[in-house]
């Protein structure tokens, strides 16, 4: 054999990572990307804050309601007793959509009235009240002939203290 004997030595084996190709991509673009995300998300949190704080307060609804329910029926034109009883139901329910959050402009009577969890931010009595009200519109609107009595002037005046009543009758 040959009088050179060959060293043998043992090699320390290559990390791992430098066996996997470069991608390109490093730690830092990581690093960026989360940063963007928490950026993004403390600017969406800010916007709704200011949104929240900037939404008129509930007593600001009510009164607009009231206002523009009190000039609808200061405007009411009619003659008889069925179209007051209409357009006064039609200001009420509208007033209570916008006050209440009820849905009681979208419903019928019997839906309105049956319904349990109706106006629950009024008091019992001006619930009671409202049902009563009501009530006496859907009757005159919902006669077979028009009702004689009680006159436009006596329904809208009556819806008039209904809304007063409505208006002052909220529990919350």
């Amino acid at each position: 054999m040959n009088g050179n004997p060959q060293k043998l030595e043992l090699l320390e084996a290559p990390s791992p990572e430098s066996l996997l190709p470069d991608s390109g991509f490093s730690q830092w673009w990581i690093i960026a990307g989360v940063a963007l995300l928490v950026l993004i998300m403390v600017v969406v949190i800010m916007i709704a804050r200011k949104r929240k704080s900037s939404a008129p307060s509930t007593q600001t609804l009510r009164h607009a309601a009231r206002a523009e329910a009190v000039e609808a029926l200061s405007k009411i034109i009619v003659t008889d007793a069925r179209d007051a009883a209409i357009q006064c139901s039609l200001i009420l329910r509208r007033y209570l959509s916008i006050a209440a959050g009820d849905p009681a402009l979208f419903e019928t009577h019997e839906e309105f009235i049956s319904r349990h969890d109706a106006l629950l931010q009024l008091t019992a009595e001006t619930r009671l009240v409202a049902a009563t009200g009501f009530t006496r519109l859907a009757t005159m609107k919902y006669a077979p002939e028009i009702p004689a009595e009680p006159a436009a002037g006596k329904i809208i005046s009556d819806s008039r203290s209904l809304l007063e009543t409505l208006h002052h009758g909220f529990s919350t």
